[in-house]
């Protein structure tokens, strides 16, 4: 499926028992991309699970993504809908470093 600002599927996870939703959009994630994900995860839950299965997963991936959007977007106690940044290229050790916020872990470690 094909949208404005990316593109949008879905397959079914055998393992987890559940249908993996997933959008790629090509720009900075909106409340109206998480929206969108929402009514995506309504329609599966409703039209097309079968008894057994589990709740649906959405994927929202993003050349650029603001944590208090997805915080004030998402209902608290969320754990069916994830959005996450993706890279364009493969990121330097440093930078990698910065995103995973080793620093910080390492930090956590010690106290």
């Amino acid at each position: 499926m094909q949208n404005q600002r990316g593109a949008s599927g879905s397959l079914i996870n055998y393992i987890l028992k559940c249908f993996v939703l997933f959008d790629l959009k090509t720009d900075k994630l909106t409340h109206q991309d998480l929206g969108q994900m929402q009514m995506y995860v309504n329609y599966y839950t409703r039209e097309l699970m079968n008894e057994g299965d589990n709740l649906p997963i959405g994927i929202v991936l993003c050349a650029e993504k603001n944590d208090a959007v997805v915080k004030y977007t998402l209902p608290e106690g969320n754990n069916q809908i994830f959005a996450s940044k993706y890279f364009t290229y493969l990121p330097t050790e440093e930078e990698l470093k910065r995103e995973l916020r080793i620093d910080e872990f390492h930090k956590l470690e010690e106290e």
